[in-house]
Parts: structure tokens; C-alpha cells; sequence
């Protein structure tokens, strides 16, 4: 990674840690604010590398830096209202789950699993508004998009 790259990137950090940033577009504005002269695709790849997601508190978005999340515990806890305010559909597909999300939204749902920790999944792939839940050998997708769709259908 190149020093200018590694100090732009912890400027995005110190950013977020700060503010409540919401889209790229202010992410971009603030750096140029700051000095740093990027485009939009730069920050998108930069946010990926330092594994900011979009999270909804309070009724709106912001970026948040994976150790500002929480824990596992706090993860696992907080899954069946991510699940239930984020998926609009489950299904099965050979040894996977495929959940949609709304667009730009599948990364949310996919870091909640990743820190769950469940140990029924394997590992999780996003993309824009699908997710594929792969999962442990031992697990039936059937009863684990059940289990899932209860989760989805408990009032939050």
C-alpha cells in the first residue's frame, strides 16, 4: 500500500470515527476539505478496504468502521433485527442461502452474519442486494432458511 494511500485512507477512518458520514459524496468532500484531492471511485475502494459499512441508527444511515459495530455477542444479539429490517427474501440454492436486500444493502446483513459468528455458516459473499450464505457441511440449507425466515418474522 503506498504512503499516500495508507494516509488518505486513515484520514476516512478519523473521519468516520467522528462524523456522521453517510455517503461517499460527503466522505469526498471532507477529504478535499482536508486537502486530499480523490474521486468517488477512490473513496468506494477505499471504504471497502477498511471494511466501512452503512449502518441504520436512529432512523439513518452512516459509515461505521468494523470495530465500532461491536462484538460478537453484541452481533449475535442484534441478528434477527438486522435480518428482519434488511432481507426481503431467503432462499436455498444446492449447500447456500440466498438473501436479497434492498440495493447497496447486502454488505449490512453479510457483516452482522460474519460477526455472529454462527457456527452453521461457513462464510458469507455480497454483493449490491444478493447474498450468498454458504453453509457448514453438517447444515440442512432447508431448516437454516426456516430458522432464518422465523427470525425475519419475529416483531422487533
Amino acid at each position: 500500500m503506498t504512503d499516500a494511500r495508507l494516509r488518505r485512507q486513515r484520514a476516512i477512518a478519523d473521519l468516520l470515527r467522528r462524523e456522521p458520514i453517510g455517503s461517499q459524496e460527503e466522505v469526498t468532500a471532507r477529504l478535499a476539505d482536508a486537502g486530499y484531492e480523490v474521486t468517488q471511485a477512490t473513496v468506494s475502494r477505499d471504504l471497502e478496504q477498511l471494511g466501512a459499512v452503512k449502518v441504520k441508527r436512529g432512523g439513518t444511515l452512516r459509515y461505521r468502521l468494523p470495530e465500532e459495530i461491536g462484538d460478537s455477542d453484541w452481533a449475535a444479539s442484534r441478528l434477527g433485527r438486522i435480518l428482519a429490517e434488511w432481507v426481503l427474501s431467503i432462499e436455498t440454492s444446492g449447500h447456500m442461502l440466498v438473501l436479497k436486500t434492498p440495493p447497496g444493502s447486502a454488505h449490512i446483513v453479510g457483516v452482522a452474519l460474519d460477526q455472529a459468528k454462527l457456527p452453521e455458516v461457513a462464510g458469507t459473499i455480497c454483493g449490491d442486494d444478493t447474498l450468498f450464505v454458504a453453509l457448514a457441511d453438517e447444515v440442512v440449507p432447508g431448516m437454516m432458511a426456516r430458522d432464518f425466515r422465523k427470525l425475519i418474522q419475529e416483531p422487533k
